[in-house]
């Protein structure tokens, strides 16, 4: 029994699930920390959002856990994704429709009142599996399919992330992308493909300017324009759109080292607009100085580097793409967000990947990095067994 136990554990990887937990606490807490004040004056009370993050948290761990102990083959059923992919197109042409709109997006379909789904999140996850799985039959058996296969996962992926720029979700449809063109690349196509894919790529862009043009004066909002607005020159606008990122600037400021105290931030007393959400990283290092910000970002390069050198150590492809994948999807995602409260980027409306407000980015987070634990749990699981079958050999030329 111990030495069952034994072999279980030792199949964890300690470079993803230290961090990933921690990250997770340090979530649930600061959500609470950063949300108590403005929603005490609400019907809900100071506690609701620490209830539904704490709630979200151990939903995302057991999927975590499903989806890291299941055969990781489930996932590349062509029944499965094909299911998928019509919820998806069917999610995000609704979420246009009939989508509950919040800060100028029309991106959350409510459910019942109770919950939320943000259906540009799961579309990255919905990505992952779809062009990992079908890149990976292209590649293995190539003979099966035409040279010019690959237009048809691309144009899938194209026309889901057309349907997110819409609503619109700017970061979203970014992200989005990151992970396509990552994907594709990896996937070692021959260079003859990827120069007709570039070559189709630039002369769309060339000819389709004119329509993308007319779109993008007709769905970028003023708000987002604002944004931008406020980006280049926040203190020019400090009191409309470049007021988030100077209160922003002020609560890094403020912090210092290791901060004012947890829960002692004056920047999240209605100075900015989303402190539990877009702006969580604001706030923490308000109260909790620039070496607690340090050690998140210590934290969440420790889990994408890991995730790419289990990526890099996969004996096959499908893994592979999975974990460059996963690791591009959270990258990007801390990037902007990153990016966005330091001023290095415009505010896109990207959280903080385990720690930011919220259930479809938490459920979506966990579903994803459980894939890399899969991958990693059955690399560890092969290496500890052929140490096994060397000690025994060894053992036995002793005899």
């Amino acid at each position: 029994m111990k030495n069952q136990a034994k072999r279980r554990f030792s199949t964890w990887d300690p470079w993803l699930l230290v961090p990933f937990l921690s990250l997770c606490v340090l979530g649930v807490v600061m959500v609470y920390s950063a949300s108590a004040v403005v929603r005490y004056q609400s019907e809900s009370g100071p506690f609701s959002y620490l209830r539904k993050q704490a709630i979200f948290a151990v939903l995302g761990l057991l999927v975590f856990m499903f989806v890291s102990s299941v055969d990781i083959k489930m996932f590349r059923s062509p029944g499965l994704l094909k299911y998928f992919a019509m919820a998806m197109f069917l999610s995000l042409i609704g979420v246009k429709l009939f989508g509950a709109s919040i800060n100028g997006a029309q991106g959350w379909i409510n459910i019942g009142g109770v919950f939320s789904i943000q259906p540009a999140e799961v579309c990255k996850l919905f990505l992952i599996l779809y062009l990992a799985s079908l890149f990976t039959d292209y590649r293995e058996h190539p003979k099966s399919y035409s040279k010019y296969a690959y237009a048809f996962p691309m144009t899938v992926a194209a026309v889901l992330i057309v349907l997110i720029v819409i609503q619109p979700d700017l970061g979203g449809a970014a992200i989005n992308s990151a992970i396509v063109l990552i994907l594709f690349l990896s996937a070692k196509t021959k260079w003859k493909g990827g120069v007709t894919v570039l070559v189709s790529v630039f002369l769309g862009v060339v000819f389709g300017m004119p329509f993308v043009s007319e779109l993008a004066v007709k769905y970028i909002h003023g708000y987002k324009a604002a944004r931008f607005v406020g980006y280049l020159n926040p203190f020019g606008s400090t009191s409309g759109a470049g007021s988030q990122l100077v209160n922003s600037y002020y609560a890094i400021s403020n912090g210092g080292l290791f901060g004012k105290g947890l829960g002692n931030s004056i920047q999240k007393m209605g100075y900015l607009p989303e402190p539990n959400t877009d702006f969580i990283l604001a706030v923490i290092a308000e109260e909790l100085g620039l070496i607690t910000v340090i050690l998140i970002l210590l934290g969440l390069g420790i889990i994408v580097c890991r995730t790419i050198q289990i990526g890099a150590r996969a004996t096959n492809q499908y893994d592979t793409l999975i974990c460059y994948g996963v690791a591009t999807f959270i990258l990007v995602e801390a990037s902007f967000n990153i990016g966005a409260v330091c001023g290095l980027l415009p505010i896109t409306g990207v959280t903080l990947p385990f720690i930011s407000y919220g259930g479809s980015s938490m459920l979506v987070l966990c579903f994803a990095l459980g894939l890399v634990f899969n991958v990693s749990r059955r690399q560890r699981a092969r290496r500890s067994a052929q140490q096994s079958q060397v000690k025994e050999g060894v053992l036995n030329a002793n005899a």
